[in-house]
C-alpha cells in the first residue's frame, strides 16, 4: 500500500520594504523605493520614480532583498509630468518600515531651499547628501540638489532630517557631479490626491 505524509505548509515571511530599499520590476529594472505608507482607504501603498515603471500600470514589484518572495505589489498608476509611480502592495507580503540604512521618514514637508542640507538613501549607492540647490527651473516642481546618485537610485526619498521632500528623478551631466534633480513630494501628494484611487490620502508609516 502506497501512502505519503502531509506536511506543514508554512507561509513565506514578509518581505521587508521602507524608503531607501531596492526594487526589482517586472521587466528586470532596479530602481528605489521612494517611501511607503497607508493611503486614505487603508490600503498598503508606494512610490517610486515613474521611469522606472517603463510598462505604465499593472508591471508587478518584488523586494530586491528577498527575489524569492516574488511579486509583492503592483505598479497602479504612473505619472509622467512629474515622473512619479504609484504602487500597490499586498499587506499581507510586506512588512513596512520608516528606516532603512542610515534614513528615516517620519513625515512629509514643503520643498527644501537654498542653503538647506538633504540626503538620500538609494539602493546603489545609500545614504549620501550634500547642499540644497533648490527650485532652479521654477515652477516648484523640481528641486536641484548636490547629493550623489547613479543608475538605480531612481525613486530613492530625498530628505531633509527625517522629512521627505522629494524623489530622485535623475542627475545633470555627470552622475555623482552633476546635480541631482527631484520631483517635490508635497506636490507629488498634490497630483496622487487630485486623481483620487490608490494612494490618495497617503501618509508614511
Amino acid at each position: 500500500m502506497l501512502w505519503a505524509t502531509a506536511g506543514t505548509a508554512q507561509a513565506a515571511a514578509p518581505v521587508t520594504l521602507g524608503g531607501g530599499s531596492g526594487i526589482v520590476l517586472d521587466d528586470g529594472s532596479t530602481c528605489t523605493l521612494s517611501t511607503i505608507g497607508w493611503d486614505g482607504a487603508g490600503r498598503l501603498v508606494g512610490f517610486t520614480a515613474g521611469h522606472c515603471a517603463t510598462a505604465g500600470a499593472g508591471m508587478g514589484v518584488a523586494a530586491e532583498a528577498d527575489p524569492e518572495a516574488g511579486s509583492v505589489g503592483t505598479i497602479a498608476s504612473v505619472s509622467n509630468d512629474l515622473d512619479y509611480a504609484v504602487i500597490g502592495f499586498d499587506a499581507g507580503s510586506v512588512n513596512p518600515v520608516n528606516r532603512v540604512g542610515s534614513t528615516s521618514i517620519t513625515g512629509v514637508g514643503l520643498p527644501a531651499q537654498f542653503p538647506a542640507f538633504a540626503c538620500k538613501e538609494g539602493r546603489t549607492t545609500g545614504q549620501t547628501c550634500g547642499l540644497v540647490y533648490g527650485d532652479v527651473f521654477g515652477g516648484n516642481s523640481w528641486t536641484l540638489t548636490q547629493i550623489c546618485v547613479i543608475s538605480g537610485d531612481s525613486g530613492a526619498p530625498v530628505v531633509v532630517g527625517s522629512t521627505l521632500v522629494a524623489i530622485v528623478n535623475g542627475y545633470i551631466a555627470v552622475p555623482c557631479l552633476g546635480p541631482q534633480v527631484g520631483a517635490n513630494f508635497s506636490l507629488i501628494l498634490q497630483d496622487v490626491n487630485a486623481r483620487g484611487g490608490i494612494g490618495a490620502g497617503f501618509h508614511p508609516m
